[in-house]
C-alpha cells in the first residue's frame, strides 16, 4: 500500500502498523503513522527519553538485529539503526468499549501541534473502517463469494466495491446538501431508497425529471438518520442461531444423509 501515500499524508492503523520498518521508512517519504502500539511492547514512561505530558513521552527504539523476510539485505540495510518515536496512553470510561487503556505510537512528535486529546479523538474514528467492512460483508452480502475462477473473484469484487461506493457517494452528497452528519446517515436505508428509486429514474422520460427524482432520493438520505446512541454497547455475538442441519461438503450426488439428523451438532 505504500506506493499509494502521498507527501504529508498520515496512516491510521492497528496493531499491525506498529512495527519497527514502518515507522522508520514511512517517515522518510514525508508520511507520518499514528496506530496502536503492539501488544508485546509494554512501554515504560520511567524510562522515557523526554517527557511531553501525562502518559505522553519520546522514547528510542533500536532496530531489531532479524532481518525481516519482505526486505532485501539492500532495504534493510537502508533502515535507520535508532529512532524517536512518541507514545501516548489514556484510559477509556466511556461505556460500551470493551478497551479500557489504549496506547498509541506515532512518529508526530510535536505535543503543541498534535495535542493527544486530538490523536485519540482520531484514532476512535477508525473504528469507521470496521462499519465499512460490516457494510460490504454483512448488508451487502461480500462474506460468501458465488464465483469460482480468479478472474470472477476478481470482478465480483470490484462490482460489489463499486456498489459500496456508489452509495457511500450518495451519502456523502445528501450530507454536504442537506448539511446533516455523514455518520449519522444509515447505510441500509440508504440501499433500499436507491433501489426503489434507481427504477423510477431509469424510466424518467427527461433529464429534468430525472434530476428531480435525484433530489428527492438526497433529500430522503438526509431525513433517514440513525439514532445518536454514543454509550450503546455493541457485543461480539451472532443474533441468529445457526439451524442444527449437516454441511453440504460433497455434490448431491454423492452425499449421504447422516441418520438422526435432529440430533446432529454441528
Amino acid at each position: 500500500m505504500w506506493g499509494f501515500l502521498r507527501r504529508n499524508d498520515i496512516v491510521l492503523g492497528d496493531r499491525a502498523f506498529s512495527d519497527y520498518v514502518s515507522l522508520a521508512s514511512l517517515p522518510k517519504k514525508a508520511v507520518d503513522v499514528v496506530c496502536r502500539l503492539h501488544q508485546a511492547r509494554r512501554p515504560d514512561f520511567r524510562r522515557c527519553k523526554q517527557r511531553l505530558g501525562t502518559y505522553d513521552a519520546l522514547f528510542t527504539w533500536i532496530k531489531p538485529w532479524l532481518r525481516p523476510k519482505y526486505l532485501t539485505k539492500r532495504q534493510w540495510k537502508s533502515v535507520p539503526e535508532q529512532i524517536t518515536v512518541r507514545i501516548l496512553r489514556c484510559r477509556i470510561t466511556q461505556r460500551g468499549f470493551r478497551t479500557r487503556h489504549l496506547t498509541l505510537v506515532t512518529t508526530l512528535l510535536d505535543p503543541k501541534k498534535y495535542p493527544a486529546d486530538e490523536l485519540f479523538a482520531v484514532y476512535q474514528r477508525r473504528w469507521h473502517l470496521e462499519l465499512c467492512f460490516r457494510d460490504l460483508k454483512t448488508t451487502m452480502g461480500m462474506e460468501t463469494l458465488s464465483c469460482r475462477s480468479p478472474k470472477m473473484v476478481h470482478k465480483e469484487l470490484l462490482m460489489y466495491l463499486i456498489a459500496h461506493n456508489l452509495i457511500r457517494c450518495l451519502m456523502a452528497e445528501a450530507a454536504a446538501i442537506h448539511d446533516v452528519e455523514l455518520d449519522r446517515i444509515s447505510f441500509k436505508g440508504s440501499i433500499d431508497a436507491t433501489r426503489h428509486f434507481s427504477n423510477a429514474m431509469a424510466k424518467a422520460r427527461t433529464k429534468k425529471q430525472c434530476r428531480r427524482l435525484e433530489a428527492t432520493l438526497l433529500k430522503i438520505l438526509a431525513e433517514d438518520q440513525l439514532p445518536d446512541r454514543p454509550d450503546r454497547r455493541e457485543p461480539r455475538a451472532v443474533k441468529r442461531r445457526p439451524k442444527p442441519y449437516p454441511l453440504l461438503n460433497k455434490p448431491r450426488g454423492e452425499y449421504k444423509d447422516i441418520p438422526h439428523r435432529n440430533r446432529y451438532k454441528k
